[in-house]
């Protein structure tokens, strides 16, 4: 007998050799409620804990009922990407005459999600309450668990070996979440604010690769245009540089060409970016203010950039913006410590290095060009002037364009395509001319990005803290945001710009919000309790924003002409629709599937069964790939 004429048996033995009408009234409550049965158990820890104060007791008992779910989202998900993979088909499916209690579900029958949950929230509970109690009471969670898990075969959703699977699958995600929860608990006690960061990033993390894998957003049109592009590496392209191409090829060649392929390095970058910028934080300021401060400051910017609205979304959906935002960061990081320098150290790496990355982010997105303005007035500016008589700021400067050559050679061998095309995006053939409109279009734009709160606290940092007159740290912020943001706003006046075109100013604009909350002496003061209310307030708003704008697509509810994710749905059901017509004609292969938009062009070439060629057409419009 094979494994599968043995797990058929003992799937038989409980679905119909054990029906009766107790178990039959019973079961199916089990697998539909059975948590309801940890309810007592969580009042006699309650109970247990008493002692230790009423308030103490509630907290603890509530931090096990928060990792209780914490536990059972991971194992589900777990679970659930095991189904996808393995596929096999329910026994209520499967099989004939079963003793069929539930509804019989079209998901995956390995492993069974129930006994994975089941499985993990005991074993989370039995490691906590080890010093409470022991014997029958210790390991009520795993009884519970088990009465979950046979209820299974039992209601006739799941073979026998898909519970087992489950209950070894919970088992194991409880022990390693129950064991990082003690790590991040000895880590906190020496290491308080790295482990809050630590735990924020991975836990945004998580949270962005399931939206990627099971969220309702399909590539993005520009997504789906750069995919096309990494089928076809080149030194450059039409309108952007070579860099998303090659991050999205490297993305696809790990992953194969699927959404989470092509978008497998947002959420890296956006960890990478806020990692680097919260060691960046601390060393401008852990000479000045203090270690523990610097790291507070540290800490506040690096969790802001998560969460502010105009940065978060690039942690999913993969544009230039998501390697630009790491690319001018890691750029901060490289050119502070290169100025920190004195030219008798012979400082030549940090200055390579600052060569390098500004390349590397000129290939990614143009407007790193204004990485090296700011950098300029800084030096101009400033005392470190002295730089500007050294060969070091040029040799950097020459390392850049030596990195961003191929962009420039690309160009010169297809008629300057890129500066004209951003010469007709900038708008430079309209000349001057004043737009009241499109100035207030960036400016609330702007604010909305960045939200009301958080805009203004920047805005009143700069001008309070007067940061252009006073100290480096202060100074290094001041020219790499307001030249920035200033020069969007008043080009706002002469003709439409796009709302992220200033992101990066933003960045610098954040630590100092940070930076102005922890300048006040003593930060319990009363300005400086004002300053905090209206950071947390700030932060808060954000962090509503942007969850707000992660749930929305699933509700459905925005009005299509206001909700920028309807932009990301249909796709796929589009794509399916056009490869069934045309594999009533013979193929897609065998046809020339085209479009007037490289947009649409490029979403139906990923979305079409097959991925084919497709083509968009010259329709007097911009010129396209």
């Amino acid at each position: 007998m094979n494994l599968q004429t043995i797990d058929t048996a003992v799937f038989t033995a409980i679905n119909s050799g054990l029906a009766n009408p107790l178990f039959d009234a019973i079961m199916p409550l089990i697998t539909a409620k059975g948590y309801v049965l940890l309810v007592p158990y969580l009042l006699f820890l309650y109970g247990k804990l008493l002692p230790q104060g009423s308030l103490s007791a509630l907290r603890r008992v509530s931090a096990l009922a928060l990792w209780s779910i914490l536990v059972v989202l991971l194992a589900d998900w777990a679970g659930l990407e095991i189904k996808n993979a393995v596929a096999r088909m329910r026994p209520c499916l499967a099989l004939e005459n079963v003793h069929q209690l539930v509804g019989c579900s079209a998901s995956g029958s390995f492993p069974s999600n129930h006994a994975t949950n089941a499985f993990a929230v005991a074993t989370v509970m039995v490691h906590f309450t080890s010093p409470l109690a022991s014997g029958v009471v210790r390991w009520y969670p795993i009884f519970i668990a088990i009465l979950i898990s046979f209820s299974r075969p039992y209601v006739g959703a799941h073979y026998p070996s898909d519970v087992l699977a489950g209950a070894a699958l919970g088992i194991l995600v409880g022990r390693l979440f129950w064991k990082s929860i003690q790590e991040a608990r000895s880590w906190y006690r020496t290491h308080p604010h790295e482990t809050i960061l630590a735990v924020v990033l991975a836990g945004l993390t998580l949270i962005r690769v399931y939206y990627i894998l099971h969220g309702p957003l399909d590539l993005s049109p520009d997504e789906a245009h750069y995919w096309e592009w990494s089928r076809r590496l080149d030194w450059s392209y039409y309108s952007k540089g070579p860099m998303i191409a090659w991050l999205t090829a490297a993305g696809t060649a790990l992953f194969g060409n699927t959404v989470f392929g092509v978008r497998f390095f947002a959420p890296v970058l956006s960890v990478l970016g806020s990692l680097v910028l919260y060691r960046f934080v601390i060393s401008m300021y852990s000479g000045g203010a203090g270690i523990a401060r610097a790291r507070d400051i540290a800490l506040a910017s690096a969790v802001l950039l998560q969460i502010v609205p105009l940065f978060a979304p690039f942690g999913v959906i993969f544009t230039i913006d998501s390697p630009f935002v790491f690319f001018w960061v890691l750029g901060l990081a490289v050119f502070w410590q290169a100025i920190g320098k004195r030219p008798e150290d012979r400082p030549v790496p940090e200055w390579l290095a600052a060569g390098a990355v500004i390349g590397l982010g000129l290939l990614t997105k143009y407007t790193m060009a204004f990485f090296i303005g700011s950098a300029f007035l800084l030096l101009l500016f400033s005392e470190k002037r002295f730089w500007l008589r050294t060969p070091y700021p040029y040799a950097a400067l020459a390392i850049s364009l030596i990195i961003f050559s191929p962009v420039i050679y690309w160009n010169f061998q297809n008629d300057w395509v890129t500066v004209r095309h951003t010469a007709g995006q900038a708008h430079i053939s309209a000349g001057f001319m004043l737009s009241l409109r499109s100035f207030v279009d960036f400016a609330g734009s702007q604010i909305g990005v960045v939200t009301p709160i958080l805009f203004g606290l920047m805005c009143t940092a700069f001008w309070q803290a007067r940061v252009s007159r006073s100290d480096p740290a202060g100074r290094y912020l001041f020219w790499f945001t307001v030249p920035i943001v200033l020069f969007f706003f008043l080009k706002s006046i002469q003709g439409k710009v796009q709302p992220n075109w200033a992101m990066t100013g933003y960045i610098t604009g954040l630590i100092a919000i940070a930076a102005r909350y922890w300048s006040w002496s003593p930060v319990d003061s009363p300005a400086g309790r004002k300053w905090r209310m209206g950071l947390l307030a700030g932060a808060a708003l954000a962090f509503a924003v942007t969850v707000a704008a992660y749930v929305a697509p699933f509700t459905h509810q925005v009005p299509v002409d206001v909700d920028p994710a309807a932009r990301m749905q249909g796709w796929r059901e589009l794509g399916k629709e056009v490869g069934r017509v045309a594999d009533s004609m013979g193929g897609a292969d065998k046809l020339l599937i085209m479009s007037d938009s490289y947009q649409e062009a490029s979403e139906l070439a990923f979305y079409i069964p097959g991925q084919p060629k497709t083509f968009c057409i010259v329709n007097g419009r911009r010129m396209n790939q």
